[in-house]
């Protein structure tokens, strides 16, 4: 199955690619990622190989991407937020055939084959014979295997997750039908094609018909929703936050069809205001390992849950109230030696290592991480719920919870905050946790910071430095 091909003859004439210079037709893609595809060959890179990316979101990764797509080479988009070290330990793994990015990032790493974007995607040589070579070729179809994303790990350890046509394909499918993204519409791609979140969008625009709007890597989210005329939008709460801190962004995102929220926790004073302004939110709850989102609310959302579980996916609450979930968005396994490593149930469920409840009426909430949990007092203590009662309270800007050795209940909670200039003093936060989140989960210690220590690459609070802080 050629999806760029189908979604030519589909969508023909409308919008496909959008940049600052230009717009290509889904007729345009397809003929322009024929002729990519006819340069890769002529690198000598074939079905079945695998091709490392090192470079910012940019119309020439989309391109490539889409390209590879269509003959059967398994991309591997890498954080080139990474430091060197990381990077370069993610590449023997992955034994690439080829490592394409932009000088600056890949004069750092050390590896024999190397290309910048504009050596393929410039190349016209021969363009009609290695068109004709993509288009009798069967690799796509033989080959299960179209990417090799890695994990936005809490624990800062990443693992390498290998998807299908199929996992992108149904993935995408499931979202259009909640959120339709259809000709005329655009959606920006303001996440990175590293992270499975925006490689989605790809694939939702190929099976949707709309438009994926690559903004100029000097604007902003507002300037790119203003200048193209955005209509779908892909955020993690960090950026709606810094979008919000704006007023003059407040109408323009109002004008929007959707808001698409994910990647991390919610705090309820961004979800009240976001309420307030009437914008059309859809909060959401994903994982690289079902290639994408599993739940998504149904309509702007109006109160803290991650939805409703979307077509082409199951999910199930197991013992611990642990995640569980299956279906055709489920990967093929994580990278190893001897091929993908898929560990499920004796029922095919896959741990998320997520914990959540349903309602009644099949609202997902999420409450923390098996991992994040602690024992205190022989109680099962959830840090995340102690931080969602912390971020409720007024001056609270953000906050993390670490289980502190005590010698009577074994662990006790001690807090990290953010705060800003009304924030109420400790003994009236503690005053009120205790009231409404019981004594034993409140904080018996509370420390103010200004600056968070993130996980090197990510926007992601790294636990394990304030779990060392506080065992000292």
């Amino acid at each position: 199955m050629d999806i760029v091909a189908t979604a030519a003859q589909q969508y023909t004439g409308n919008p496909a690619l959008v940049t600052e210079k230009q717009s290509l037709s889904f007729r345009n893609l397809e003929t322009t990622t024929a002729r990519i595809a006819g340069a890769l060959i002529q690198k000598e890179i074939s079905g079945g190989d695998t091709v490392a990316f090192c470079m910012p979101n940019s119309p020439d990764m989309v391109l490539l991407l889409l390209a590879l797509l269509r003959f059967g080479v398994v991309s591997a988009p890498l954080n080139y937020r990474f430091p060197t070290h990381r990077l370069q330990a993610l590449l023997p793994p992955l034994n690439p055939t080829v490592l394409i990015g932009t000088e600056n990032l890949t004069e750092r790493l050390s590896f024999p084959g190397k290309l910048t974007p504009e050596e393929i995607t410039g190349h016209t040589a021969q363009q009609n014979r290695n068109t004709r070579q993509l288009n009798s070729s069967t690799t796509q179809q033989q080959n299960p295997l179209t990417t090799i994303i890695h994990t936005s790990s809490s624990s800062g350890n990443p693992k390498a997750a290998l998807h299908s046509l199929g996992n992108h394909y149904y993935s995408a499918l499931g979202s259009n039908e909640n959120i339709p993204f259809a000709p005329g519409d655009r959606w920006l791609l303001s996440l990175p094609l590293f992270h499975i979140g925006g490689y989605a969008i790809l694939f939702r625009s190929l099976l949707g018909g709309g438009a994926v709007v690559v903004p100029s890597g000097n604007e902003n989210i507002s300037e790119s929703v203003k200048r193209h005329s955005i209509t779908h939008l892909s955020l993690v709460p960090t950026q709606l936050y810094r979008l919000l801190e704006d007023p003059d962004s407040h109408d323009r995102l109002k004008r929007l069809k959707a808001i698409l929220l994910g990647g991390s926790t919610v705090e309820p004073a961004l979800l009240n205001e976001t309420s307030a302004l009437q914008l059309p939110v859809y909060l959401s709850y994903g994982s690289t390992e079902m290639s994408s989102q599993i739940t998504t609310t149904p309509s702007p959302a109006g109160t803290i849950t991650a939805g409703k579980v979307l077509p082409y996916r199951e999910l199930s609450i197991g013992p611990g109230d642990e995640i569980l979930v299956k279906g055709p968005c489920l990967f093929q396994g994580y990278l190893s030696e001897n091929g993908p490593v898929l560990e499920t149930d004796s029922s095919g469920w896959f741990h998320t290592g997520d914990t959540g409840t349903l309602s009644p009426e099949g609202e997902l909430q999420v409450t923390g991480r098996t991992d994040n949990m602690f024992i205190s007092g022989g109680e099962n203590i959830h840090p995340e719920e102690i931080e969602r009662a912390l971020n409720a309270l007024e001056g609270i800007e953000k906050s993390i919870v670490i289980p502190a050795t005590d010698k009577e209940y074994g662990f006790r909670p001690a807090a990290f905050i953010e705060t800003s200039e009304n924030a109420p003093e400790d003994k009236e936060i503690i005053d009120s946790l205790s009231h409404k989140i019981g004594k034993l989960k409140t904080p018996v210690a509370i420390t103010r910071i200004k600056e968070w220590c993130l996980l090197p690459g990510t926007e992601k609070i790294d636990r394990g430095y304030y779990k060392r802080k506080v065992e000292g």
